[in-house]
């Protein structure tokens, strides 16, 4: 099994560019996140989550997790185990009976279900080293914006995984508030 480290949800963002959402993992030690394309409807589950938002009828996330209960099961705990061709896959680790079992799921939607069942999220290390980002920006503008070598601060450690660079340099990390000028309501309006 691989090392595997716990990570929170820190944030769910749009990107002004594409109006594509980004949901921000953020290693719980450390100042290291990961960024992690998402959809629409599955942002919106995980932002409903998040902020304890009431609706009317149970989502698909909620439909998911009252049916694991009635089942005599729980959800242990959602990982994050690999990225094949800048796609993520995840697990849901679930007991019943005490024998655990993994259920193969997208990672949006194990997060949703997370959000919802208060249960640690995890990340094998070898995706965080892929794909983690680590915000070197306020470090290195004090030396002139270049690290020691004189190469530019942001480097990706994955070129394919570039896309996320116009969007993590704009991003605030040290925002307490998770809305931010990057994100839009619902109905597309900036906030």
């Amino acid at each position: 099994m691989p090392r595997m480290i716990e990570v929170e949800i820190d944030s769910v963002r749009v990107s002004l560019t594409n109006q594509q959402r980004i949901v921000i993992l953020k290693e719980k030690d450390q100042e290291r996140y990961l960024p992690i394309w998402i959809g629409l409807y599955e942002a919106e589950a995980i932002t409903i989550a998040l902020q304890k938002i009431q609706v009317a009828r149970p989502q698909t996330h909620d439909l998911l997790k009252t049916l694991i209960q009635s089942l005599n099961a729980q959800l242990i705990q959602v990982e994050i185990t690999s990225l094949s061709d800048d796609v993520f896959y995840g697990n849901l680790v679930l007991e019943s009976n005490g024998v655990r079992s993994e259920v193969d799921c997208r990672p949006s939607d194990a997060l949703a279900l997370a959000a919802r069942c208060n249960v640690p999220i995890y990340i094998a290390e070898s995706v965080m080293h892929l794909a983690g980002i680590t915000p070197e920006e306020d470090i290195t503008e004090m030396n002139g914006g270049d690290d020691e070598e004189g190469a530019p601060a942001f480097n990706p450690s994955d070129e394919s995984l570039g896309v996320f660079e116009n969007f993590l340099q704009n991003m605030d990390f040290n925002s307490e508030d998770d809305s931010s000028d990057d994100e839009t309501d619902e109905t597309g309006d900036n906030n």
